[in-house]
């Protein structure tokens, strides 16, 4: 009964944070209507889910986004730096590949999000065969470090949290 009505516990929750964060004022009225969204959208969209994915760990995907979470606030901190005190001839961006040992096609979406979502990097596009991602970093003198740190602090992450 429970599955029916809620068929993606995760994403209703997850509605119900984004409307929160969107109106930007916590209100009853704001959390009935965001509560609404949660349960009537996933209802709605529960046909186009039949393999919805299933996360192995769930904890350690509430470490990721914490993790996720602090690399965005340094990562804009970095590219103030390089914004504010950087000469533009002095800035070398890069285009990165990144092989992936990731098959899900619900990871990749996440590790190519949490890229863009970093200020300074962006994931550009996903090979055909989905074997990498090429990935655009405003500066660095170092590509391989930059790619060693994208499989080391999310891929492997993200190996442990999907199946």
């Amino acid at each position: 009964m429970l599955v029916r009505f809620i068929p993606h516990p995760l994403l209703s929750l997850t509605l119900i944070l984004v409307w929160i964060g969107l109106v930007n004022k916590f209100t009853l009225g704001n959390l009935i209507l965001g509560t609404a969204f949660g349960v009537i959208i996933p209802m709605l969209t529960a046909a186009y889910w039949p393999d919805r994915p299933k996360l192995r760990r769930p904890l350690k995907a509430a470490e990721y986004m914490m993790i996720v979470l602090w690399d965005i606030i340094v990562a804009n901190v970095q590219v103030a730096m390089i914004i504010l005190f950087k000469r533009e001839r002095t800035i070398t961006s890069q285009w990165i590949p990144v092989p992936l040992e990731l098959t899900s096609a619900e990871a990749i979406t996440v590790l190519a999000g949490t890229i863009t979502m970093t200020p300074g990097t962006v994931s550009a596009t996903l090979a055909a065969d989905g074997t990498s991602i090429l990935v655009h970093c405003l500066h660095t003198d170092d590509p391989d470090a930059v790619r060693d740190e994208i499989k080391t602090r999310y891929e492997r992450r993200l190996l442990e949290i999907f199946p």
